[in-house]
């Protein structure tokens, strides 16, 4: 069980068994550190370890489809110089920042290989190939040898990443082509690069016996090699789409205000009627036999599901109405409970 993906779930556990204790036993009041001030100290430490750590910089400027396994961090002694075809972290990385829980972050990346590919969305699931350490210590506590897939985005409890990986991974792209090779995948050109993040934008307070202490701040290096986009609740529209305040967080958006975000909700409205039955069925026929090539789809339109037989690919997709043309999708407005599914009497 991988911790960037099940962390904050067994957290949760732990809160629940504790919850179910008896009575009689007092449990220890956890004080959560202030996020600010917490950061002001994440960033001293990060910034203290990209300037006191180089990489093999030279390594990465020939040859192809390199491993996150070669790239090899080195603390700089004190008095040393930084050797030959190596490179200062602090000199390297980029830098961005982002606003969580209110509190204003700064994160690092190192982008070693942006990628052939097209690029997640953080709603979506990838396949990656990753190792995490921390900065304090340098342990390594989690990491996969064999290609992945996460969900960038859980349902309650189950699945998800941390905020890092929802807000780096996507700027990278995916691998821009892979083949079979006696039963091995193989991927060119994908996405290689590392992250370092305060604990703000990991586990924060969150631990873990033996692996991770609180407000630890992390590194992970990756590899990102595919990704397939998600509709969590399978109504016709990507999650990504129902992030319609565009702050890269879907559970703040509810329409109907049921307490089911948008995109774990089958009827956003709550008119009665599917949000898959207010969009319009559409369907193309590609028949690469005779070079038929595939569609462009609108801005208001999504695919759905696709079939091939004999070289002619059925590609199914819905399309977002706005009926009275208020710049609303039927979908979310309640007094629109047009059903596009349903058979005609």
């Amino acid at each position: 069980m991988k911790l960037i993906k099940y962390l904050f779930c067994l957290a949760c556990i732990a809160f629940v068994v504790i919850s179910c204790e008896d009575d009689d036993v007092t449990a220890p009041t956890i004080v959560e550190r202030d996020r600010t001030e917490q950061q002001e100290a994440d960033s001293d430490s990060l910034i203290d370890y990209l300037s006191s750590h180089y990489y093999n910089s030279e390594f990465f400027m020939t040859g192809t489809n390199h491993k996150y396994t070669d790239i090899i961090i080195t603390e700089l002694a004190e008095g040393e110089d930084v050797p030959a075809g190596h490179t200062l972290l602090i000199d390297a990385v980029e830098t961005h920042t982002t606003t969580y829980f209110e509190t204003d972050y700064e994160y690092y990346i190192l982008r070693l290989n942006q990628g052939g590919g097209d690029s997640p969305r953080f709603t979506d699931q990838v396949r990656v190939r990753y190792e995490g350490s921390l900065v304090e210590t340098g342990e390594s506590f989690d990491g996969v040898v064999t290609p992945i897939d996460l969900l960038m985005q859980g349902v309650g409890f189950s699945g998800g990443v941390i905020r890092g990986w929802q807000l780096i991974l996507p700027q990278f792209s995916t691998a821009s082509s892979f083949m079979l090779n006696n039963g091995i995948v193989e991927y060119d050109n994908y996405g290689l690069g590392m992250m370092f993040l305060p604990s703000g934008l990991a586990y924060f307070s969150s631990t873990a016996s033996g692996i991770l202490n609180s407000y630890s701040n992390l590194i992970f290096k990756f590899e990102l090699l595919q990704y397939e986009e998600v509709d969590h609740d399978s109504d016709g529209i990507p999650s990504y789409v129902e992030d319609l305040d565009s702050n890269l967080d879907v559970l703040d958006d509810d329409t109907d205000e049921d307490l089911a975000p948008n995109y774990v909700d089958v009827d956003d409205d709550s008119d009665g009627v599917n949000t898959i039955d207010e969009l319009m069925p559409n369907a193309y026929i590609v028949d690469t036999n005779n070079g038929g090539t595939e569609p462009v789809l609108g801005s208001n339109e999504y695919e759905v599901s696709r079939s091939e037989v004999n070289g002619v690919i059925t590609i199914n997709t819905v399309i977002v109405m706005d009926t009275d043309s208020n710049g609303i999708p039927d979908y979310l407005q309640e007094d629109i409970t047009i059903n596009y599914n349903e058979e005609e009497g």
